[in-house]
């Protein structure tokens, strides 16, 4: 079973501020929601690095059957 201590950081980047972070996982969707609206008037700027979400989605999708 998986606790909060195993779940990963994740690589947020916003390349309109030129940074890049990494967030507990449980965080993730505040935090970027957070930093848009403060930084962006809520314009989706800062996200999930798009590598690493492209990686997350195709392992989703394999653990679902998607792929076969």
């Amino acid at each position: 079973m998986t606790t909060e201590d195993d779940l990963p950081e994740i690589p947020v980047i916003c390349e309109e501020c030129d940074t890049r972070t990494r967030i507990a996982f449980e965080e993730v969707e505040e935090s970027v929601r957070s930093h848009n609206e403060q930084f962006h008037d809520g314009e989706s700027v800062a996200q999930v690095d798009p590598e690493v979400l492209d990686h997350l989605v195709d392992r989703v999708a394999d653990d679902l059957g998607l792929l076969d």
